[in-house]
């Protein structure tokens, strides 16, 4: 309910759907003998008494849990279908946000078809799948439910015959028994391997299945709004939707991530990635069946293809033999030959033919030549609905399918150096102590030198072992393959400019820095992670720093020098774009930066946290510029508003002037992927929102200017009223034993939500616990504290102090982008509330001086964050945002029923655990978490 979207849909229409897949799942229960569950089922307009539901129904919980899944699932469909209806109905009126939207207000701000389609090319888009601990699904459930979404949308095709219409809706019942004869949560812990298979599933099936009717819906907008069709006729005109991952590579708190499951990673993203392209080639082959007979070839491209089948030798003479006078099939099988084995090699040390492809560019090369072979014999239908979108699936995902970001905290990369250099015979060891000049002067002059500080085969600890063999995974695998899979060197945590100068000394003893004339340099780049508030706020002096330095400007320069030489000769960008402009491309350096939403709203709340990360974009972009560095931000955004989630579109709108430059990294994590990108309709329109709003962002940023907006130093005074607000409930004593005793976060601590611990060391206190685990016990208690608290307070001191500019914050609350952005999430938060569940939770607290005190303190600044933000609507938030009201209200009452029943839950077994019978509450556990993994399918989100 606060998660990342909400849909524009029909509400009757899915009133009906839902109460149809109500109907359906209770003839299920029944049929199985389990009639008085049917009769609890969360049907709308039920309500329930306190004592309606047994207090440890798994059967129950698990009913439960599918139901909400099912609502999602209506909600989905139904979204889907309305979107269908207004372009069908409406195509002169586009939908907010999406391609025909974007290109009408850069048509209305003077932009020409040229001017838009020379833009295109250069948009990138890069989401970056995550598995934290907020996944509450297994995998062979979402497959079932992706399953159970085709049918449901089957059974709205009006023209079904009547023995189709049957035949469908016994398959929904059918797998509907299924999942209720599964079960949803995970009873062992899931291992990286289960979380690996699940997130390859998106990008070898869903993901690739979205890009055609991406590219189609953009073509369709385009020539709707009346640009020039001609203007992107070419297959690679258009902006790009790429990926990464951080499972097998996120080693922060997560000692699971060895060498080898990170060398494992790479391996199977890159044996999938060349599974699926020779797939979609094999496909290509079978359909591109022309006869030479009937349609003669051009000399030009004959040649190309007997060339290519002599430099093959006998490899290419039986790829030739095999479609004879089916010149267009024949070199279609010759690029098969050429793909690299997705297989381990036979012989480690044998270095495959020097024919076969080294880079996917090579192949989108060879596509090329084929597009253009059956375009010059008036083919071009064939080109376009064949070759072009296998030419896009090979610039999406290459011989990599995503890159592979790795990524440490800095302590650990402390720690490693300091038992290097106990190793090397140092006297002072102490590095982490060492103040910042004295750690930059040592890494100067360590990186002076190409000598390691140790023996490769010699192993300086198990805390360096860890950190040197994740890194000499990378050295041999960009040595074995290229480095086009592997991401970036990703530092959380960074404080200071040595915490990532000390990643180029790691790298240094692996050999992964490359020599040069100049120096060495890095191939990859080293990338900061601010995450809390004070960090952001310090971090334009870190990022200086480390642009000044010799080593960071060498590596940058190299990558963009790699990176303009691997640009596809054959591609409409390099055709389009003059020597002056390719100059350009070679010199701009780009600097990576990450910025953490879930650890800075942790810290100082939802207002600090949005507020400290705009200015911090800002200050960092002109960093950059001082530098001849264009900065590329990484969001770190949750499934949540507390951890930075919100509306797409927003989110988009709302960044700062010229800090998007047409190149965006997001994280995509948890329950969130499945949400927006398990169902194909879904999938193509969240993935439209992020390649529209970022290609109409860039451009109309490009040409306007007006320097910062006259709210923003209100922004930034309320920001820290609330920061204050909130820090000082978070510090008062005794909350942490109140927060520990009214939400569910000694059970989620124990869940199996997850591979990764939910503490970074296991000390148990409020700074070491993840941002994670702290939204999803408050979300599980109904009270979303980060995402609002405070807020109130700042609000009514500005409408009381400055009334004016209280004033001028209700008229522009939808003029100004990041305005609407924050207030409308905080309005999402605050409406997602149950005071009166959260008071019910409340009870597990003991001390009952100790609970008054915070439950009255809460709900105040609960009922004036209310009443502050509806005043800044103008209006109460049924009325405001009906949406949001009617995605709670459906799910209300079933929730409060499960909320009782974990409440009971908990206190049973906390009760065994004091009591020492801890048989009695391993018993309990798995009733408390499943309970857990239906409250969070209700909410739709986990943290």
């Amino acid at each position: 309910m606060v998660s990342s979207s909400v849909l524009a849909l029909d509400v009757g229409q899915l009133d009906r759907d839902w109460q149809w897949l109500l109907e359906s799942l209770a003839t299920v229960l029944k049929r199985g003998g389990d009639g008085e569950l049917a009769d609890l089922l969360p049907i709308p307009g039920k309500t329930f008494s306190d004592s309606a539901a047994p207090s440890d129904s798994v059967q129950l919980t698990q009913a439960y849990s599918i139901a909400f899944q099912l609502l999602s699932m209506a909600e989905q469909s139904s979204a889907a279908r309305f979107r269908d209806r207004i372009e069908s109905e409406e195509p002169a009126d586009p939908l907010p946000a999406l391609w025909g939207d974007s290109l009408r207000q850069l048509i209305d701000a003077g932009w020409t078809s040229t001017q838009i389609a020379q833009h295109l090319p250069s948009i990138r888009v890069e989401l970056v799948l995550t598995a934290h601990p907020t996944e509450a699904k297994r995998a062979t459930v979402l497959a079932h439910h992706r399953r159970l979404f085709d049918r449901f949308q089957l059974r709205h095709d009006s023209d079904l015959p009547p023995w189709k219409r049957d035949e469908n809706d016994a398959a929904i019942e059918a797998v509907l028994n299924i999942l209720w004869r599964t079960g949803e949560i995970y009873l062992d812990k899931p291992d990286l391997q289960s979380e690996r298979r699940n997130l390859m599933d998106y990008l070898k099936h869903v993901f690739p299945r979205a890009l055609r009717p991406l590219d189609l819906r953009l073509r369709q907008a385009w020539k709707d709004v009346g640009l020039d069709p001609a203007a992107i006729a070419d297959p690679l005109a258009l902006p790009r939707m790429t990926f990464g991952t951080w499972v097998g590579g996120d080693r922060d708190g997560h000692p699971l991530v060895t060498p080898q499951v990170t060398a494992e990673t790479l391996y199977q993203l890159r044996s999938e990635a060349i599974g699926l392209l020779r797939a979609q080639l094999v496909e290509l082959a079978r359909l591109v069946s022309l006869s030479a007979y009937w349609l003669p070839p051009s000399n030009l491209f004959l040649s190309q293809v007997a060339a290519q089948a002599e430099t093959m030798g006998q490899v290419g003479r039986r790829a030739l033999s095999r479609n004879p006078n089916e010149p267009w099939r024949q070199f279609i099988n010759l690029m098969i030959a050429k793909l690299p084995s997705d297989g381990p090699p036979a012989n480690p040390n044998d270095a495959p033919p020097s024919w076969v492809y080294q880079h996917a560019d090579e192949l989108l090369a060879d596509l090329r030549v084929l597009h253009r072979s059956l375009v010059a014999v008036d083919m071009s239908d064939t080109a376009v609905h064949a070759v072009a979108p296998l030419m896009r699936i090979t610039q999406t995902f290459g011989f990599h399918l995503a890159v592979l970001d790795i990524r440490q905290n800095s302590s650990k990369h402390d720690i490693a150096i300091e038992q290097l250099l106990h190793a090397a015979g140092f006297q002072d060891t102490n590095f982490s102590r060492w103040d910042e000049a004295k750690r930059i002067e040592f890494l100067d002059q360590e990186l002076r030198s190409s000598r390691p500080m140790v023996h490769p085969d010699f192993s300086a600890g198990a805390e360096a072992e860890a950190v040197l063999g994740a890194l000499r995974v990378v050295k041999e695998h960009s040595q074995a393959y290229g480095i086009d899979g592997l991401g970036a060197l990703i530092v959380s945590m960074t404080r200071n400019a040595s915490d990532l100068l000390a990643v180029y000394l790691l790298a240094r003893e692996v050999g992964l820095l490359q020599p040069t004339d100049e120096g060495p340099v890095c191939p990859l780049p080293v990338v900061p992670l601010f995450e809390t508030i004070d960090d952001l706020d310090r971090s334009p002096g870190i990022y200086e720093t480390f642009l000044s330095h010799p080593i960071t400007q060498r590596s940058m320069a190299a990558i963009a020098r790699r990176r303009t030489a691997a640009i596809d000769l054959t591609s409409a960008a390099k055709e389009s774009k003059t020597a002056a402009d390719l100059s350009s491309l070679e010199d701009q350096k780009v600097g990576q930066v990450m910025i953490g939403y879930s650890d800075s709203n942790k810290d100082g709340g939802i207002l600090a946290s949005l507020v400290g990360l705009r200015q911090a974009q800002r200050r960092l972009t002109q960093t950059g510029l001082r530098h001849g560095v264009r900065v590329r931000f990484f969001h770190g955004r949750g499934g949540t508003i507390s951890r930075g989630a919100g509306p797409t579109h927003r989110f988009i709108k709302s960044l700062p002037d010229g800090t998007l430059a047409g190149d965006i990294r997001l994280t995509e994590q948890g329950e969130t992927i499945a949400q927006k990108y398990a169902h194909e309709p879904t999938a193509i329109y969240n993935l439209e929102l992020f390649l529209a709003g970022a290609t109409r962002k860039t451009l109309m940023d490009s040409r306007e200017n007006d320097g910062p907006h006259p709210l923003e130093p209100t922004l930034m005074e309320l920001a820290s009223w609330a920061r204050g607000a909130y820090t000082d409930l978070l510090h008062t004593d005794g909350f942490v034993e109140f927060f520990r005793s009214a939400t569910p976060i000694d059970a989620i601590e124990q869940s199996r939500i997850g591979s990764r611990p939910s503490r970074r060391t296991g000390q148990q206190t409020l700074d070491d616990l993840r941002a994670i685990p702290w939204v999803f016990s408050w979300g599980q208690a109904r009270c979303y504290l980060s995402g609002w608290y405070g807020v109130g307070t700042a609000l009514s001191r500005l409408k009381t102090e400055q009334p004016d500019a209280f004033a001028k914050i209700i008229e522009c609350l939808r003029d100004w982008a990041p305005l609407h952005y924050l207030i409308s999430n905080v309005a999402t938060s605050v409406s997602a509330v149950d005071m009166v569940v959260m008071k019910e939770y409340s009870t597990l607290v003991e001390d009952d001086k100790l609970r008054k005190r915070f439950v009255e303190r809460i709900e105040a600044e609960w009922e004036l964050a209310t009443a502050m933000v509806e005043e800044v609507y103008g209006g109460p938030m049924a009325s405001q945002r009906p949406n949001v009201e009617r995605m709670i209200q459906l799910r209300g009452e079933g929730l409060r029923l499960l909320h009782r029943q974990q409440i009971s839950l908990l206190r049973r077994w906390r009760s065994y655990r004091r009591m020492g019978e801890q048989q009695q509450a391993d018993q309990l556990l798995p009733s408390l978490l499943l309970s857990v993994n239906a409250v969070a399918s209700g909410l739709g989100t986990t943290g």
